[in-house]
């Protein structure tokens, strides 16, 4: 806290002057004051703070499931690989079908909440692949040791 001045004002322009000075000096504590106080400014703040935070790990995730992903279709003998996209594009003829029933047989509350849901899948389908990648290798790992 500021100290009042201990010298008295020789004129009347020296008290004017030590009177605004004070007035200064009391303005920017009740703002320090005020912005302390002020919960939800701070709430917002440390909210920005933790979304940022949590927008970089989710990059630095994504670079790495990207990464494992790449890796593991590095590793995969063409064999696999061929077998893999035969099952996918059989997968997706059938998805097609159902989609189809889907459509024509679905209360719209429900296709709409599941159009929600595979709008976050496309959004997140290099997390989805890698992921699915990584149970591939497992399942080939485990299968050929049993």
């Amino acid at each position: 806290m500021t100290e009042l001045p201990h010298e008295t004002a020789q004129s009347p322009e020296e008290l004017r002057e030590q009177v605004e000075q004070t007035r200064a000096e009391l303005g920017e504590t009740v703002e320090a004051l005020a912005a302390k106080t002020d919960v939800k400014a701070r709430a917002q703040e440390k909210a920005g703070e933790i979304r940022e935070q949590a927008a970089a790990k989710a990059g630095v995730l994504k670079a790495k499931a990207a990464e494992a992903a790449s890796r593991v279709q590095d590793k995969l003998p063409d064999p696999v690989k061929d077998k893999a996209a035969q099952a996918a594009d059989l997968t997706r003829a059938k998805a097609a079908r159902a989609g189809s029933v889907w459509e024509e047989k679905a209360p719209e509350p429900v296709r709409a909440r599941t159009a929600q849901y595979a709008q976050v899948a496309r959004d997140n389908r290099t997390a989805l692949l890698a992921g699915a990648g990584v149970a591939l290798v497992v399942w080939l790992v485990c299968r050929r040791k049993g």
